[in-house]
C-alpha cells in the first residue's frame, strides 16, 4: 500500500476502522496534491470543493469579520484531515479561509464521490459521523477554554494538548488563535515552564 494511504488508514482505523473491501473503496478517491506557502485553498464564499488529508506542511482556518479583524480558528498539520468542513459537508458557501503557512502537501479526495460513497458504504458514513464528533467535542472544549480561562491558562491548555505545535505555528498566529496580544504571548512563552 502507498506510503500516503497508509497514513490514512492509520487515522481512519483509530476512528471507525474500514473492511478491507470497504478501505479499498475508500482509498480509491484520494489523490495527491501540492500547495506552496501561503496559497489559499479555500476562500470566502466558495464551496470547499475537497476533504483534505494533510502529510506535509501547517495549514490554518481563518475568519474575517466586518470590521476587518482576524480569527485564526483551527491549525492542520500531518497526520489530519483538513479543509472548511461545515462548508464541504453542507456544500455551502465557506465562511472561512483555509490557507496553506508552508509548503504542504495533500491527499484530497472530492466532495462528489465522498458524498457517493457515504450512501453505498455505510462504514464509511459511519467513519465521517464519528469524525465530526471527535471534532464537534473538540470545538466545544475550545469554546470553553476561550471563554473560561486566562491568557496562561489558554497556552498551558494548548502546550498540554500539542507542545510541538510551538516548532510549527509561527508565534503571531498562535496568539491570534489564543486571542492573545503578541507582546504578552511572548511574555507568557518566555514565563511558562512546559
Amino acid at each position: 500500500m502507498d506510503s500516503d494511504l497508509m497514513q490514512v488508514k492509520k487515522v481512519t482505523d483509530a476512528i471507525h476502522p474500514l473492511s478491507q473491501e470497504d478501505w479499498e473503496a475508500f482509498a480509491s478517491i484520494w489523490m495527491p496534491f501540492t500547495a506552496k506557502r501561503k496559497q489559499i485553498l479555500t476562500t470566502v464564499g466558495s464551496r470547499e470543493k475537497y476533504l483534505y488529508f494533510v502529510l506535509t506542511g501547517v495549514q490554518r482556518v481563518y475568519y474575517f469579520d466586518d470590521l476587518d479583524r482576524e480569527a485564526t480558528l483551527v491549525f492542520t498539520y500531518p497526520p489530519s484531515f483538513g479543509g472548511v468542513l461545515d462548508a464541504f459537508l453542507l456544500q455551502q458557501p465557506a465562511k472561512y479561509f483555509y490557507e496553506t503557512l508552508s509548503p504542504s502537501t495533500f491527499l484530497r479526495a472530492p466532495y462528489s464521490e465522498l458524498e457517493e460513497l457515504m450512501v453505498r458504504v455505510p462504514a464509511v458514513e459511519t467513519f465521517i459521523r464519528k469524525g465530526l464528533s471527535g471534532v464537534l467535542g473538540g470545538v466545544m472544549e475550545r469554546l470553553a477554554e476561550l471563554q473560561c480561562y486566562s491568557s496562561e491558562e489558554k497556552l498551558q491548555s494548548l502546550l498540554k494538548r500539542s507542545a510541538h505545535i510551538l516548532q510549527l505555528v509561527p508565534h503571531k498566529y498562535l496568539a491570534n488563535y489564543l486571542g492573545i496580544d503578541p507582546t504578552n504571548f511572548s511574555k507568557l512563552i518566555n514565563k511558562i515552564k512546559w
